[in-house]
């Protein structure tokens, strides 16, 4: 389902602006650009929530454009993700770019997507949060932002609050630390096995509060651990029952985000990974 996140998307290959586009259309609000020209053109007249462009454009190139909506105050408070080679990467830009993310090309489209859906998720968690109701707790359904999607995103903004998940009439708290999973409950379960209990859970509600802290630390592992072992866990128990239910491969190829590209693949995931397609210049 597409949020309220408005992204513009800038590539000067019609291929790469049209595949990206159509995958990226169902996490957000997409309004492609062929040519950095009429981005910028665009953004003026509808400023973006986000922004990915290529680097090398003709005329004025991705960092460019970046910089130059970064420098007008109506159109200043966007995060940029710019698709570039290694080696320009490498030798033209540098952490102190504009730029929030860099996609390496030549990339295949689903991690791509994966990686642009993680910062359309955190960008889409801090909307939500500045329009919280009057006890500033952020209140949201799981179908729309899975639990994978919500630790990445306040790992990534680097958010101290308590989350609480609700399925089922099962419940499991997590407190954040900088984006660090400090405390976790589930039932009897604490800390780390608790937050594997809960990574499947692509369906109920969750509720942040951002004022909410504890001072016990019951988890060994941090967020990014948490979420890959919980996902190599869920693939070991999936391949010892000879399927996958649906519920649980959601969870591990479906969430969008790079721990589930990192952890095991199942079958299925492979065969998805065999027919992706590799996005170059």
């Amino acid at each position: 389902m597409a949020n309220d996140v408005k992204l513009l998307l800038v590539d000067d290959n019609p291929m790469v602006l049209a595949m990206l586009q159509q995958a990226l259309t169902a996490f957000a609000h997409v309004v492609p650009a062929g040519d950095t020209a009429d981005a910028l053109l665009k953004a003026v007249d509808d400023p973006p929530d986000l922004v990915v462009c290529d680097y090398r454009m003709p005329g004025m190139d991705g960092r460019q454009l970046v910089e130059k909506l970064k420098s007008r105050p109506a159109t200043a408070n966007f995060s940029a993700v710019l698709m570039a080679s290694r080696t320009d990467i490498d030798e033209r830009l540098s952490p102190q770019d504009a730029a929030d993310d860099y996609l390496v090309k030549p990339f295949f489209l689903k991690d791509a997507t994966r990686r642009i859906k993680r910062t359309i998720d955190r960008i889409a968690l801090e909307k939500m949060a500045k329009t919280a109701p009057s006890d500033g707790v952020v209140r949201g359904n799981l179908s729309q932002m899975n639990v994978i999607d919500l630790m990445q995103s306040l790992e990534m903004g680097r958010k101290s609050c308590q989350l609480k998940l609700n399925y089922q009439g099962d419940k499991c708290e997590v407190f954040f630390v900088e984006g660090q999973v400090k405390h976790a409950t589930y039932g009897s379960l604490t800390g780390d096995e608790a937050v594997f209990k809960v990574l499947r859970w692509t369906g109920g509600n969750f509720e942040l509060n951002f004022e909410g802290k504890t001072d016990q630390e019951t988890t060994k592992l941090n967020t990014q651990g948490l979420l890959m072992e919980g996902l190599r866990l869920l693939d070991e128990s999936q391949r010892e029952r000879g399927g996958d239910s649906p519920q649980e491969n959601t969870a591990s190829a479906g969430s969008g985000s790079s721990a589930s590209s990192n952890a095991g693949t199942s079958g299925g995931e492979r065969r998805e990974e065999e027919e992706d397609v590799l996005l170059d210049n």
